[in-house]
């Protein structure tokens, strides 16, 4: 294992900083404090930094050489909507907020890099260390995108790391292709006749026919798409009714919807649509159908998804570079693999080992409240990050 020895020594004062993001968690486009202590880390190191963009993004520039070269390392900075579990001195300070997905650790590991990549320069290009909010539902990532991340910042590629829980410390993950999944949201009113229970003919039962749409719904999975495609319907929530023995006017489904291509989920949105507009009409009830397309497919670039598991290999080993197994999890690094070559990897988080006295009772999972990121890897992400920036400009111009 390649770990860079200068990261290894300020690993501990690095992970001081992620350790105050966690105590002080900010949700979407809120990240005032996380940002100004990302600046002026950045800035304390003699490295330039641009604001603004996706609101509260920052974005520092470490240049090497006279290359015109450059590439683009990403880390989200956003916490979640959720209440803390752990007690331990680092745990949340702000009621209903947390750091639980880890992104006070991706800032780390880039910070962890920035250092090493500002002192000592070894590379001939320029690397644009964006630190973006918002992940977590706010398309963070496509509003830096959308203010001008890549005209104003050009280069060549940009890549993202994500830790991921359960596979053992020291392993890492990257494939080509899709590897997180489109997330999109639907509504569905049902609009019956409301009347007493005990006189269902009199009324049209709005529950009933949501059900049938509910059960209707995954047909669409095991009998229009293709087995081998993959697609995810769920219905998460059903509002109706107000007494037990009262049929309500109207009943209202909501849900997601995630798929790794847009065929599927072109389908996915027609078929609902249709299956609850024909089941309503069937009961003589009307409808109103809402879909709302979130987060698009996150699909790795084939030759930025090899390189990235080269230098992963040249790290850790051949034998701790596993495939990249697809989730249903959405991420708006989407975004930026759509306008950019790149690739989104994971670094394995461990099994919860980790955490000290007072942690939640919980796993350490994402989006669970017992979760804390594991320092260790501090120093292995952010050797990472260094020696893929070297590998990369170290490849003849017209490979990189």
């Amino acid at each position: 294992m390649q770990i860079l020895d200068s990261i290894v020594a300020q690993a501990a004062g690095i992970a001081a900083v992620r350790r105050d993001i966690h105590a002080h968690p900010e949700l979407c486009f809120e990240e005032l404090r996380t940002a100004d202590l990302i600046a002026a880390k950045l800035t304390e190191w003699g490295i330039p930094v641009h604001r603004g963009l996706g609101k509260t993004g920052v974005v520092g520039i470490v240049k090497g050489g006279d290359s015109p070269r450059a590439i683009g390392l990403r880390a989200d900075m956003d916490a979640l909507p959720m209440q803390e579990f752990n007690t331990f001195a680092h745990a949340s300070r702000h009621p209903g907020k947390m750091h639980a997905c880890g992104h006070d650790g991706h800032v780390a590991m880039l910070l962890a890099a920035a250092q090493h990549l500002a002192r000592h320069r070894d590379f001939d290009g320029t690397v644009y260390l964006i630190f973006q909010p918002a992940e977590e539902g706010g398309g963070g990532a496509r509003e830096m995108v959308n203010d001008g991340l890549f005209e104003q910042f050009p280069m060549q590629a940009v890549f993202g790391m994500h830790n991921w829980p359960g596979m053992p410390v020291g392993t890492m993950a990257v494939s080509p292709g899709p590897v997180m999944a489109s997330t999109s949201e639907f509504k569905i009113t049902v609009r019956g006749k409301g009347g007493h229970a005990a006189l269902p003919h009199t009324g049209i039962d709005p529950v009933l026919i949501a059900c049938q749409m509910v059960q209707g719904f995954q047909t669409i999975v095991t009998r229009n798409k293709k087995p081998v495609d993959a697609g995810v319907i769920s219905v998460t929530m059903i509002h109706a009714g107000e007494a037990t023995n009262v049929i309500p006017d109207s009943c209202e489904l909501q849900g997601t919807v995630r798929t790794f291509t847009t065929e599927v989920l072109d389908l996915i949105e027609r078929r609902m649509s249709e299956i609850s507009h024909g089941v309503a009409a069937a009961f003589g009830a009307e409808c109103s159908f809402e879909f709302v397309r979130n987060y698009p497919p996150t699909v790795n670039h084939p030759a930025e998804a090899e390189f990235a598991r080269s230098v992963m290999v040249d790290l850790v080993g051949a034998d701790k570079v596993l495939p990249q197994e697809p989730t249903m999890g959405a991420e708006d690094f989407a975004y930026m693999l759509q306008a950019k070559p790149g690739a989104y990897f994971f670094i394995a988080n461990g099994d919860g080992t980790h955490r000290e006295m007072g942690h939640g009772g919980g796993p350490c999972m994402l989006h669970n409240p017992s979760y804390d990121f594991n320092d260790d890897l501090i120093p292995l992400g952010g050797s990472l990050w260094v020696r893929l920036v070297q590998k990369w400009f170290a490849q003849q111009p017209d490979k990189a």
